[in-house]
């Protein structure tokens, strides 16, 4: 059995921004074959700019595979005990190898006061939403883009420690 490989979480740098922008162009245009309408992704996808901006909005979080940089999660603290993951890629080599599951078990352990996670994604994206409801994460909406298409609204609850 292989064993699972080493994955960091460690706040992103603006000089990774070109690097954090190529990941997640490939990672958002690999939904093509998940049903997208045509490449593309969320605002700023591709965009090394909007990568160092959201370095400044969001807790921009680098996802480090093996020592290489593998993709990234942006997390926005909404206080209260609701955190909202506003993003999260993975570059397609790094797909389907559990990876994304210990990120998200990394982001738990990082916001050990959130109580309530909220994210969104598109309707048509099978991949991401078998993976968020294999989360625990439960469909609680829809809201309809610009772009023409619906994103389900999505939340999972954490019981504090002790219940």
């Amino acid at each position: 059995m292989s064993r699972e490989p080493e994955v960091v979480l460690r706040r992103a740098r603006e000089d990774e921004a070109e690097t954090l922008a190529a990941a997640s162009t490939r990672a958002f245009d690999s939904d093509l074959a998940e049903g997208a309408p045509g490449p593309g992704g969320p605002p700023g996808y591709g965009s090394p700019v909007w990568q160092r901006e959201a370095m400044g909005w969001g807790r921009y979080y680098a996802v480090v595979v093996e020592g290489q940089l593998a993709g990234g999660a942006i997390v926005v603290d909404k206080g209260g005990g609701h955190c909202h993951l506003a993003r999260i890629f993975l570059d397609p080599p790094w797909h389907r190898r559990g990876i994304g599951r210990r990120v998200v078990a990394l982001l738990d352990e990082t916001y050990p006061h959130a109580r309530r996670w909220t994210l969104d994604t598109p309707v048509w994206n099978r991949r991401t939403r078998a993976f968020y409801e294999a989360l625990g994460f439960v469909d609680v909406g829809r809201l309809p883009t610009s772009a023409g298409f619906e994103l389900v609204l999505y939340e999972r609850r954490v019981e504090s420690p002790g219940g």
